[in-house]
């Protein structure tokens, strides 16, 4: 039984992730590069002394939070409490113990009371650079993809250790930006770790034991009890990559018996053995989890106890849980393709309930050097449109089911000699549907320098469109040109002086049929810029009258009866 009431459980609960997020945002005020300051491609978490997460800020990714969760428990094996001291600072980015790439590099630091090991505090940040190959599509295995840090003391007993600080440093191309994140990333763990000591002492906790205890139990039960109104069944969903030079799948069955889920991913693709789109477990778990989470208990706060309550499975070498040495450089372009997966079989089971396909995050490295010869390396994002959600249209140009905020143009044109010369949403992009998938947005870039770029491309989804649901279409494919001229969307091409770079990433697939929206909804999306007069007629059956700026009414009724 618990030892705490309902209330200050709760009071207690959100006081800890008050302080995740707290540590978030110290990082994200501290930070050096854009990647941290403003995408926020980081996480924060508080552990207890058995490395169960307990607690995370509300800021970051599904993968990089679930990930360092994971990898918590790595090093609390290869450093157990006798071997930890106040002031350590751990450090690691081994794509197998944490987040699947070696971009993500997770801080974590020890927290003592009274000279006894209580729990840690722990974030990651997406770095700017780790050295290595720059081109994704080159990539043969993870050998090539950058500095590999083990798990290591970055401090001792608060000592900087200057020989493991070197060697990052000496190792990568953007030092300042990548040292700078660095050191937020400690300053944020110091943060939580003072946080949660007070927080100990407030409440006169020897540990985080119990509280964590009550925490795991109370949310397993929850998840228990939401899976036992689940239907009992197994479906089965497969959802196609354009892949590297021949299409991809990722295949998943979720099976519900009682209060038993399991998803297999048994029938996805093997592995490649070129070209970095690999994802290792930890991750394929991440998004597999958050997309059951959104169904069955979405306002539960993450921690231990749901992840423990849903069973995964992935067979070795394949894309979803790639065997070492593999590429996995770009894991993140799986992101979309395993929640599609899991969300396909949950449409089936409870039709109408899930959101329909969404389109992907695209990101290119360009690299090259400014008009004053200095080197540059810079990742360009491109986000996508929402799939249509049930009673709701999906957002436009979102980073969905991620969670990474976008770049101001003016701070890319400020930090590089990339100019962004056009950014705007794309009419009819979004899949129609009674829930109109949200537009995809279309960004033209080109480089203020006398010196020609490099674009090293890894775009998804310029073949296979996300899907609609229940009768919703599709949504627009993904482009990548220069110059108007479609590109390969997994080589590196080079940008002349003048060069034009185009790229977008999906428009969002549509939920129900288009015939069954709101015609004066309709009529809202063309004068917004949505929809073009003619799809409103075209795929939506509504006509329109433009010197009034109405719906016909009659007409419509007409085309949508002689349409049935």
């Amino acid at each position: 039984m618990s030892p705490f009431d309902a209330i200050t459980l709760e009071l207690m609960w959100s006081r800890l992730i008050s302080i995740a997020q707290e540590q978030a945002r110290a990082l994200v005020q501290a930070s050096f590069s854009t990647l941290v300051g403003e995408t926020e491609d980081i996480a924060s978490g508080i552990y207890d002394a058995q490395g169960n997460i307990i607690a995370q800020g509300v800021t970051g990714t599904q993968g990089i939070l679930i990930g360092m969760g994971r990898g918590i428990k790595h090093i609390l094996a290869q450093f157990p409490p006798e071997r930890l001291r106040p002031g350590d600072v751990l450090i690691c980015n081994d794509p197998w113990l944490f987040t699947g790439h070696k971009f993500d590099i997770t801080i974590a630091m020890p927290v003592f009371l009274g000279g006894r090991f209580v729990g840690m505090t722990g974030t990651v940040s997406h770095a700017t650079d780790v050295g290595g190959i720059k081109s994704p599509g080159d990539s043969e295995e993870v050998y090539e993809e950058g500095l590999h840090i083990p798990i290591l003391k970055l401090y001792k007993a608060g000592k900087l250790n200057e020989d493991v600080h070197e060697m990052i440093r000496s190792n990568v191309r953007m030092e300042t930006l990548v040292m700078g994140d660095l050191m937020a990333q400690v300053a944020a763990c110091e943060v939580g770790q003072h946080k949660v000591q007070a927080f100990l002492r407030e409440y006169e906790l020897d540990s985080l034991e119990a509280l964590s205890t009550a925490i795991m139990e109370r949310t397993e039960a929850a998840v228990k009890a939401a899976i036992r109104a689940f239907p009992d069944g197994s479906w089965s969903h497969t959802v196609l990559l354009d892949g590297m030079e021949e299409p991809l799948q990722v295949r998943a069955r979720l099976t519900v018996q009682g209060e038993e889920m399991l998803v297999d991913f048994a029938g996805s693709s093997p592995q490649t053995t070129r070209g970095a789109i690999n994802a290792v477990k930890n991750f394929t778990d991440a998004y597999t989890l958050h997309a059951i989470k959104t169904l069955l208990l979405s306002d539960v706060p993450n921690n231990e106890g749901f992840f423990r309550s849903v069973r995964i499975e992935a067979p070795a070498g394949t894309i979803v849980n790639a065997s070492f040495p593999a590429p996995v450089m770009s894991r993140q372009m799986m992101t979309s393709f395993v929640s599609s997966a899991v969300f396909g079989c949950l449409t089936q089971a409870l039709p109408g309930r899930v959101i329909a396909e969404s389109g992907i995050t695209q990101m290119g490295l360009i690299n090259g050097h400014d008009a004053g010869g200095r080197p540059y390396v810079y990742w360009l994002l491109g986000f996508g449109g929402m799939g249509g959600r049930p009673g709701m249209d999906g957002h436009h140009a979102t980073n969905f089911p991620a969670n990474i905020g976008n770049v101001p143009v003016e701070i890319i044109e400020a930090l590089t000699p990339v100019r962004v010369v056009r950014k705007g949403l794309i009419p009819d992009s979004g899949g129609a549907g009674k829930w109109r998938g949200g537009c995809d947005q279309e960004i033209t870039v080109t480089v203020a320098s006398p010196y020609p770029a490099t674009i090293n491309c890894f775009f998804e989804r310029t073949t296979v469109e996300p899907r609609g649901y229940h009768g919703g279409r599709n949504g627009r494919r993904a482009i990548a040109q220069i110059n108007g001229r479609e590109v390969h969307p997994k080589r590196k091409a080079l940008l002349q002086p003048g060069d034009e770079l185009t790229y977008s990433s999906c428009g969002g697939g549509g939920l129900f049929p288009a015939e069954e929206r709101d015609a004066e909804a309709v009529l809202r999306d063309v004068l917004e810029g949505y929809v073009s007069v003619e799809a409103a007629r075209r795929d939506y059956k509504v006509a329109l009258d433009l010197a009034t700026l109405t719906v016909d009414a009659e007409e419509t009724a007409k085309l949508r009866r002689d349409g049935m």
